[in-house]
């Protein structure tokens, strides 16, 4: 039961509907003990309205905020306090108020990278990231940390130059199947092929093959255009629900200095699955 106690976490996006993380971090909340503590609410913002939600979140006295496309580096400007490795990144995507005073943190690289090492070793693999946004600096930040060699692509040529330039990586403007192909992993960062327009894959798959890993951080569909297709050709896949549990238990932590339940929060976002 729900109380005048009970610490309200949300999350702001532009879309937000589609949002698992209000029901993976509630059923969280339940399974350990924390259903009268905490509440995750979803609520869908214009990036122009990030003030009025700053002064909500300290009126309001809101526990936590998180925040996805496009928020994450609107957001940084409003707070009193980054993370060391935030402020690296360049991009907030969780906001932990402490009696007033707003700190900015980055779960996203946690949540790309884990599902990465469950299966290779990044040291000196050939990665390309598609994006050059909040994402994609979480997920190159966490690549370079684990030594890998990082090429980037972007439909905005300037946005992708300027993080190449800031994180020492590559940059190619053009794209063709042998890029793709000399690839050991391939992870798109942009919210292409997200619903409603499913249809669409942020590159070609010609050049994915059999022993590429190929990771889509969009979760909704399940199975984005680049993942089916990409599996039919023979890559490894990782799904974009994967990035959302590792990063959402990370920020679990943070919001309520309680060990996440990895496993249930897993099973709470399978369960909601529809192929």
């Amino acid at each position: 039961m729900k109380t005048a106690k009970t610490k309200i976490c949300l999350i702001i996006g532009d879309p937000v509907d589609h949002s698992l993380s209000p029901l993976m971090h509630n059923t969280a909340y339940e399974a350990v003990g924390l259903g009268e503590n905490f509440v995750y609410l979803a609520f869908s913002v214009p990036v122009a309205k990030m003030k009025s939600v700053i002064d909500a979140v300290r009126t309001f006295g809101i526990r936590g905020l998180t925040c996805t496309v496009p928020h994450k580096v609107a957001v940084i400007p409003f707070l009193d306090e980054i993370d060391p490795v935030a402020q690296k990144i360049g991009a907030v995507n969780s906001v932990v108020n402490t009696d007033g005073v707003l700190k900015g943190f980055n779960t996203d690289w946690l949540g790309a990278i884990a599902p990465l090492k469950n299966r290779i070793s990044l040291n000196q693999k050939k990665v390309l990231v598609i994006g050059a946004g909040g994402a994609a600096r979480a997920v190159v930040f966490g690549l370079l940390k684990e030594n890998a060699k990082v090429t980037l692509i972007n439909r905005t040529t300037e946005k992708a130059l300027e993080l190449a330039h800031e994180f020492s990586c590559y940059y190619k403007k053009c794209v063709d199947s042998s890029l793709i192909a000399e690839q050991d992993v391939i992870i798109n960062t942009t919210s292409v092929g997200m619903s409603p327009n499913t249809s669409k894959s942020p590159i070609s798959v010609e050049g994915i093959h059999k022993g590429q890993i190929l990771m889509d951080i969009v979760y909704s569909p399940f199975e984005t255009e680049l993942l089916k297709h990409g599996k039919k050709r023979g890559a490894t896949i990782i799904y974009g629900t994967e990035m959302l549990l590792y990063q959402g238990a990370a920020q679990f932590e943070l919001y309520t200095g309680v060990r996440a339940p990895i496993k249930i929060m897993e099973k709470t976002l399978l369960s909601t699955i529809r192929i």
